[in-house]
C-alpha cells in the first residue's frame, strides 16, 4: 500500500439518529434537483415538453446509476469474481459508465416518443455538467478523484492507504 496526505474529506456531513447524511450521497442529490429545476425552467423557455424533460431525468437517473455500477463491476471484475456482494454492496460507481447508460436510454425514449434526441440533448447537457459539479464536490468530500500530491499553498491533506491501482 501507498500512503498519501489527503485531508479535510467529509464523507459523513451529519448524523439523524441512525441515519446517516454523506457529504457524496448528498451532493449527488443537490446536483440532480438543481439539473432538473434548470432544465424545467429552460424547456419551458425553449417551448419544449416539460413532461419528457421529467421523463428523461428519471431514465437517466435509473439508467446512469445501473451503468455507474456496471462500469465498476468491468473495471474490478477480478474482485467481482471473488467477492460479487461485496463488489455489489460496495459505494464503487464509475460515472463514465453512468453516462453511456443515461444517454443509450434516453436514444431509446426519445426515439419511442417520436421527440428529436438532439433538441433534447443540447437541452439537457449545461444541467449534465450542473450535476457532474456537485459530483466532483461530492468526490472531494468522499476523498477520491483528488489528484497529485503537492505542498502548494492551500493544499488539503491528510493520511490515507491506498491501493497502487487508486494512484494511476
Amino acid at each position: 500500500m501507498t500512503e498519501r496526505k489527503i485531508d479535510f474529506m467529509k464523507t459523513d456531513l451529519f448524523h439523524i439518529g441512525k441515519f446517516v447524511i454523506h457529504g457524496y450521497g448528498l451532493m449527488i442529490g443537490i446536483g440532480f434537483v438543481l439539473a432538473l429545476l434548470v432544465g424545467e425552467y429552460r424547456a419551458k423557455k425553449m417551448g419544449m415538453k416539460e413532461e419528457a424533460l421529467i421523463d428523461i431525468a428519471i431514465i437517466a437517473g435509473v439508467s446512469g446509476f445501473l451503468g455507474a455500477k456496471l462500469l465498476y463491476i468491468i473495471v474490478s471484475f477480478k474482485d467481482f469474481i471473488e467477492d460479487p456482494i461485496g463488489v455489489l454492496g460496495s459505494s464503487g460507481f464509475v460515472v463514465y459508465g453512468g453516462l453511456i447508460a443515461g444517454v443509450l436510454c434516453n436514444l431509446i425514449y426519445v426515439k419511442i416518443k417520436k421527440l428529436s434526441f438532439l433538441e433534447y440533448f443540447d437541452l439537457v447537457m449545461p444541467e449534465i455538467a450542473l450535476a457532474q459539479g456537485f459530483g466532483r464536490i461530492g468526490c472531494f468530500l468522499a476523498g477520491c478523484c483528488y489528484g497529485r500530491q503537492t505542498d502548494g499553498l492551500g493544499v488539503v491533506s491528510r493520511l490515507v492507504h491506498l491501493h497502487h491501482q487508486e494512484l494511476n
